[in-house]
Order: C-alpha cells, then structure tokens, then sequence
C-alpha cells in the first residue's frame, strides 16, 4: 500500500514539481521508517510476568490506558525524548457515580506502575511524568440534584501531579479553601508550570524573547515564574 502511495505522489511530482509534493514523501518515508526501526516496541512476549501484573488486568489489550502506560516505557526505555498518553471521556456532566470508579480503575494503577516501573530501571531520574488536564469540576451536582449526577467545568482550580525528573517527591504546591471552589495559597499559573517544566529540561524561559507588534514575547508569553518548591 504505501509502495503505492509513493508512486502516486510522484506521478504527481512529475505533474507539478512542487516542494511541498516532494516534502509530502519524505514525511511518510520517515514516519514508515521510524514505526519499523523497532519493531520489538510492541512486543510485550519478554516482559517478566509480575510486570505485566503490576499494570493491570488490561495491559495485553491494546490501545488501553494500561497498555499505553507499558508501551510509554517500552518507549522511553528506547530514547524516545517525548511521549504523549491519552485518556479520554472525563466530561461528566451526567452520569458520574457509574463513570468515574470505572475509569479510576482503567487508570490509577497503570499510572502508578509506570512510575514504579520507571525507578526500577534507573529511568525515573531523567524522566519528567506529568498527569494533567486542562481544567477540574466543580464539587457540587450540575442542575438538578439527582442519583445520576454530574459536574460542571471548573477552570479556577484543579489538580496535576508530577514524578521524576527532578521533582520533589511527596510534596504538595497550593491550596484550595475548604469547598475547592477558590485558590487560597500559592497560586500556579499554567505559564508557572511551562517555565518550571523547560527549567527541568534545560531551557531557560526567559532566554529567547522576540519583539512582536510592540511586545517583547518569550516561550512562555510575558509571564511565568520557575517554582522552586517543586524543584528536588
């Protein structure tokens, strides 16, 4: 199939020598390359028992959570410098009480093993695990108060966690009040964290910095702070 694919885009070439044509191929030549360079990433036949155990009861079916959990250090364990997990339909606004004990299984203990996973190799050190999304929930009921309820988007606090790579283990940033509706103690800004994650890799945030339409712009806008409590 992607023999010819490569022979259509270069019947196409011949028709219209355009760059971006051209480009075009050599994407998918490289893509094909990399997914066949190691093809052993996904062969999971030689890992020991109690590891594939410690994932979870999902860890062989895959494109779940814990599989992708397995294959992500399968992957780092191959120098693969970044690696992206998704777990998605966390968007209860309905449904909650059967939802969430269901996903918490799919995911707590996958991420947790990587993690276990990632020290027992002496990987841990050099690896930044973060877990995130983009805003909480509110901690009360969305419309009506019922038995399948569901919460509404909470943008002004939610939660990440952070693990290896020159984080401080075991130590928390921040504070919500009693009803975790407002912020009350060490604010972080989502370009507090951008500048602490660059620092963890090296960069300085501060560094590069353009001048854009009478602004002077840099990696992490005009903003950003390195949190040092988070730093080991």
């Amino acid at each position: 199939m992607l023999d010819r694919w490569r022979e259509l885009h270069e019947h196409q070439l011949e028709q219209t020598p355009d760059s971006e044509i051209r480009n075009r191929i050599e994407h998918y030549e490289m893509a094909f390359a990399m997914q066949s360079s190691v093809p052993e990433v996904a062969d999971l036949s030689q890992e020991p028992k109690e590891v594939l155990e410690s994932y979870g009861k999902d860890v062989e079916k895959p494109g779940s959570f814990a599989a992708n959990c397995l294959m992500a250090r399968r992957l780092a364990e191959r120098g693969v410098r970044f690696i992206q997990l998704y777990h998605q339909d966390w968007d209860h606004h309905g449904g909650l009480p059967n939802a969430l004990p269901k996903l918490c299984q799919e995911t707590d203990q996958p991420s947790a093993a990587l993690v276990k996973d990632l020290k027992r190799l002496g990987l841990l050190d050099d690896t930044l695990v973060i877990w995130g999304g983009e805003f909480g929930r509110t901690n009360y009921c969305q419309g009506k108060i019922q038995t399948n309820f569901g919460r509404d988007h909470h943008p002004r606090c939610f939660t990440m966690w952070f693990a290896g790579g020159g984080i401080k283990p075991g130590h928390l940033v921040g504070e919500t009040d009693e009803f975790g509706y407002n912020i009350v103690n060490k604010p972080l800004h989502i370009h507090d964290i951008q500048a602490t994650l660059m620092h963890l890799l090296g960069i300085d945030h501060e560094r590069l910095t353009y001048r854009f339409q009478g602004r002077r712009y840099r990696l992490t806008d005009v903003h950003g702070r390195i949190v040092k409590d988070l730093l080991a």
